[in-house]
């Protein structure tokens, strides 16, 4: 289906950009609906850059939530690693739509195809392009976001930046777009346990106001089995039934609420990271806090280990049996000093409630003018069940740190 485009001239100019509105309406989305909003720019100076991360490992994620797909384009994979589209697809099964209750109800089952970089199960050490289509959009959910902003959504500052956006499913801010970055990170893992047996595992920790206890789960020990038991992912069944209820909650009063992941690290490399800048938790903020819908990061201790002493939170060094050294406690979060020191590297991440939401909420127009507006489509009532998916993004940080 041809795309719906809306176009308005740019305020300070003596006539419609008719270049820009030619091109525009040239353009060819599946379901995908263009607004184009005046600016006070004379020119369009404006870098559409940020969909690339990487050096060694570079990912470039496209689409847009109700477009035609979206997927990614991975460059620097080394040759002869074992892939198939059934690896990638463990991960993405566990981020996308539609899987519970407890998740937005649209259904898509994020089906990925690998149309490059892939001979006979092998990666082949060039670019990998992997795809996803979208199947169930319902572009006419969005009629009202077409002229007046989400509150707490990125419509007002698309706007505010770029003068044009796609209104149906919020474009590249959605949450569809992170499908680029599972699929990316499952290769990455791969990688990692290849070079150096490295696992990664991700746990609801919070649910709103239902917060498990520290020291309820042992980083040495948990499986994904025990997170994946329930739809909540948290590995301690007491609390997975409380966080479960807290959803139900808002669920039925069309409203959300937010929580925390607990991502884990197991067999690290040592000397991941570099001094200053580059730091290790610095590229892992960077990562993560790029996601949609987060609101806070932290490692090791974080804010709480603003509570001790230097004496008290101090991981003093030892030799174990196998001569190696480590850490006796670990509230460094297996890196100091910017680099990966060998133990379990563990961070955490705050996800908003998700902003759009079905009641009345006071907004304002394009045109500025005030209005109440009742936002239609599927949403998650808490995002964090499926944000644990995300997990992928660490080994993609490791991936893009490394020379292999």
């Amino acid at each position: 289906m041809a795309s719906s485009i809306t176009s308005k001239p740019f305020l300070g100019a003596t006539k419609p950009n008719s270049s820009l509105s030619s091109d525009l309406q040239r353009l060819s989305f599946a379901s995908l609906h263009i607004s184009i909003k005046p600016r006070t720019l004379k020119k369009l100076q404006i870098e559409a850059a940020g969909s690339t991360f990487g050096n060694y490992f570079r990912v470039t994620t496209f689409g847009e939530s109700h477009g035609g797909g979206v997927g990614c384009i991975v460059d620097g994979c080394p040759p002869r690693i074992p892939l198939s589209e059934a690896d990638l697809q463990v991960d993405l099964d566990r981020r996308r739509p539609g899987q519970s209750r407890i998740t937005t109800p649209r259904k898509e089952t994020d089906t990925c195809r690998l149309y490059s970089g892939v001979s006979e199960g092998v990666t082949t050490g060039t670019p990998i392009h992997v795809f996803v289509p979208n199947t169930d959009q319902r572009g006419h959910d969005y009629k009202e976001m077409s002229i007046a902003y989400r509150p707490s959504h990125a419509d007002a500052t698309y706007d505010m930046k770029y003068g044009v956006r796609a209104v149906q499913g919020g474009g590249r801010s959605s949450a569809r777009e992170t499908i680029g970055r599972v699929a990316s990170g499952a290769i990455a893992k791969k990688i990692l346990k290849h070079f150096s047996g490295t696992e990664v595992l991700a746990y609801v920790s919070q649910v709103h106001q239902v917060v498990l206890p520290d020291g309820s789960v042992y980083h040495d020990t948990v499986t994904l089995d025990q997170i994946e038991s329930n739809i909540v992912r948290c590995p301690h069944p007491e609390y997975a039934e409380k966080m479960i209820a807290a959803i139900d909650a808002v669920r039925t009063r069309g409203d959300s609420i937010g929580g925390v992941v607990t991502c884990i690290v197991r067999n690290a490399p040592r000397g991941l990271g570099s001094p200053v800048f580059d730091k290790l938790e610095a590229e892992l903020a960077k990562a993560v806090m790029s996601l949609p819908a987060t609101k806070g990061f932290e490692f090791g201790s974080g804010f709480a280990g603003t509570f001790l002493t230097g004496s008290e939170h101090n991981d003093e060094f030892f030799t174990d049996e196998h001569g190696t050294i480590r850490t006796r406690t670990n509230r460094s979060g297996g890196i100091q000093g910017g680099i990966s020191n060998g133990e379990i590297i563990n961070m955490r991440v705050a996800f908003k409630p998700t902003a759009t939401i079905s009641k009345k909420q006071h907004t304002v127009t394009r045109e500025k003018k005030e209005i109440e507006l009742l936002a239609r489509g599927r949403h998650d009532p808490c995002v964090v069940p499926r944000g644990i998916s995300l997990d992928n993004g660490f080994p993609l940080l490791c991936c893009h740190l490394c020379k292999f």
